[in-house]
């Protein structure tokens, strides 16, 4: 996050390629919905949780070079704050070995296109990251905890993609993000430190945003490969296939190339697409990595 001013900056040097990558949007949920979660539960989830990366009360263990392991807090942020603990995550290298992909899925979890990918996933011996919505989280708790229980990753993205809400403040934006982390929490007993902003920085962020989003300990990530599978002309699984593939012979995914899709209802298309999707990107030499604090940022 430390990296947010000047990757904001840069963006405009990049206005040709952002296009490209930014036709997709981001679809609608729910708005009301009540979770069938409970406290008891979800410590006994964590118990079978996969592995993945707990951070420490300081965070002093988060300067990693695994690209497959997931990094969760058994804290939420009102937890930290009780406690006296810190909230602001320290500054984090990067790592930037080896040719890694990060598949990402926003808006989920729903009942049907998720767990159709997740299927795809097992199948392939693959790992992803889910950036969830808290109103699909609370309508789909059983399918988040597969999300967790798979070695996937799982990221915030807001409670109701409500831009309107979410892009009044940087206080407005964190106030919704720690409502949707304490949802998560809720069902599997962990919080996530990373999220997407919905429908990216660019545009919605202001230079007030990075400095807010490091102290409140998160770290936020765009894409710079897109499947355009929420564009407005109703594209279907071979214009995916073929977006991807081309865009991952461009430099800028040359070793990291992080991937929007999405896996809520209407994109059934997604999951058409998905398991050529991941053969093209295994025969271009990629391995296959969840996004953590300490992902490198796509531009």
């Amino acid at each position: 996050m430390n990296k947010l001013r000047k990757r904001l900056g840069f963006f405009g040097g990049i206005i040709l390629l952002g296009a490209a990558v930014l036709m997709t949007g981001c679809g609608t949920v729910p708005k009301d919905a009540d979770s069938s979660s409970s406290s008891t539960q979800a410590a006994e989830e964590t118990q079978t949780s996969p592995d993945y990366v707990l951070a420490a009360d300081d965070f002093a263990n988060l300067q990693l070079d695994d690209p497959t392991k997931p990094v969760y807090d058994k804290y939420t942020l009102s937890d930290r704050r009780a406690k006296g603990l810190t909230t602001a995550l320290p500054d984090l290298t990067p790592y930037k070995e080896g040719k890694v992909v990060y598949l990402t899925f926003d808006d989920g979890p729903d009942d049907k296109n998720t767990p159709a990918i997740l299927d795809i996933l097992k199948e392939n011996d693959v790992k992803a990251t889910f950036y969830v919505t808290g109103a699909h989280a609370e309508l789909h708790p059983e399918v988040l905890q597969r999300i967790y229980k798979e070695g996937n990753a799982i990221g915030n993205h807001s409670y109701d993609h409500d831009y309107k809400k979410l892009y009044v403040s940087p206080q407005t934006f964190l106030a919704e993000m720690e409502r949707t982390d304490e949802i998560i929490h809720g069902i599997i007993g962990v919080r996530p430190l990373i999220l997407r902003a919905p429908g990216g920085v660019i545009g919605h962020f202001t230079k007030a945003y990075g400095p807010a989003l490091k102290e409140s300990g998160y770290v936020e990530h765009d894409w710079n490969v897109s499947s355009a599978d929420a564009a407005p002309n109703h594209p279907v699984a071979q214009d995916f296939i073929d977006n991807i593939d081309s865009q991952t012979d461009q430099p800028v995914a040359a070793h990291s190339a992080i991937i929007l899709m999405h896996c809520s209802e209407g994109h059934e298309e997604t999951v058409k697409a998905l398991p050529k999707i991941i053969e093209i990107l295994k025969a271009k030499g990629y391995t296959f990595g969840v996004i953590t604090p300490m992902t490198p940022q796509p531009w």
